[in-house]
């Protein structure tokens, strides 16, 4: 077929479609490479899966790609009736391949997906430039998670953590198996809103404070803050209760507490350690019905920075919440 018949002429003497077959595949033919070469530096009208481009065989040809192969007489190309030349690919990025063969340079589509997209029409036309592009972009815009919550196996792991962690550390540990006895009505809704509230936590303070999980621990829950590689303080949300003739387990939720020491832990968020008056400002004695703190020293002395408040929610009440003996 010679290169005149590549793309028509006169338009208006192009076949038209019968009425009566309106369901009819449109023709195609094939070009010769002769053809595809005949053209020189005029338009050429391409249909890449259903969209439609104008270039010219100049851009086509400048870089050593399938297209160059397609349109220099190594390959055949195909045309429908009205002289469309098929390209069997999605058109979705083949306006970018189009800019990068013709300037050598492209601005690469927004969102880690549309370039990955790019990328393997970049493969699949052999544009070896346009490949390394998006490949580099790949690489130096890994898609990080928002937030990573680590799991510890080990007290070794556990301590590794927390030793090496430049940040204030919470760690939760919840373990639901290790209950000796029934749970109350509550304690099984109180248990998932101290881990909704640990999960709320870590989105809000990511960056700042390394929060860790410990399912394998001994306490049903417990919270743990750390500062500067040092226990500061733990919050228990366990608790025995007294039914008629039996013992049951309670879990509590103090929502306000847990804030509050994940909040304190921050004031070891940089060096050097907050001073004692700033310290003397957070801590709070817990005198209280069914609370208490305990204070240890140490090896720097009776410092204040040197406590560490463990505070048991109700650790001993009745059914009814009332203390032992009341």
């Amino acid at each position: 077929m010679s290169g005149d018949s590549c793309l028509p002429q006169d338009l208006s003497k192009s076949e038209t479609t019968s009425p009566d077959l309106p369901l009819a595949c449109p023709k195609t033919k094939t070009c010769s490479h002769r053809g595809a070469v005949g053209l020189g530096n005029k338009y050429v009208r391409l249909n890449v899966g259903g969209m439609l481009f104008y270039t010219t065989l100049q851009v086509l040809t400048r870089q050593n790609s399938m297209l160059k192969a397609m349109f220099s007489g190594k390959k055949e190309v195909f045309t429908d009736k009205d002289g469309w030349i098929l390209i069997d690919r999605s058109g979705k990025h083949f306006g970018s391949i189009l800019c990068y063969l013709r300037d050598g340079r492209v601005v690469l589509p927004k969102g880690r997906q549309a370039v990955q997209e790019l990328l393997v029409e970049a493969k699949h036309f052999l544009v070896q430039g346009l490949v390394e592009l998006c490949q580099n972009s790949l690489q130096g815009n890994k898609e990080q998670p928002m937030c990573v919550i680590p799991v510890v196996t080990s007290i070794k792991e556990e301590e590794k953590l927390i030793q090496s962690s430049s940040k204030p550390v919470v760690k939760l540990v919840y373990n639901r198996s290790n209950n000796k006895y029934s749970y109350t009505s509550n304690s099984d809704d109180h248990l998932l809103k101290n881990i909704e509230l640990f999960d709320r936590l870590s989105l809000s303070f990511n960056g700042r404070i390394l929060f860790i999980k410990d399912v394998i621990g001994d306490e049903i829950c417990c919270w743990s803050f750390y500062g500067q590689g040092r226990k500061l303080s733990e919050v228990c949300c366990t608790s025995i209760v007294y039914a008629t003739e039996k013992k049951q387990t309670k879990v509590e939720f103090p929502e306000a507490r847990i804030y509050e020491e994940t909040l304190n832990t921050l004031l070891y968020e940089t060096m050097p350690l907050p001073d004692n008056s700033l310290l003397e400002a957070t801590r709070r004695r817990y005198n209280n019905c069914g609370s208490h703190s305990e204070e240890e020293e140490g090896p720097g002395g009776p410092e204040l920075r040197e406590r560490v408040r463990r505070i048991h929610v109700k650790r001993y009440s009745t059914y009814d919440d009332r203390q032992l003996g009341h």
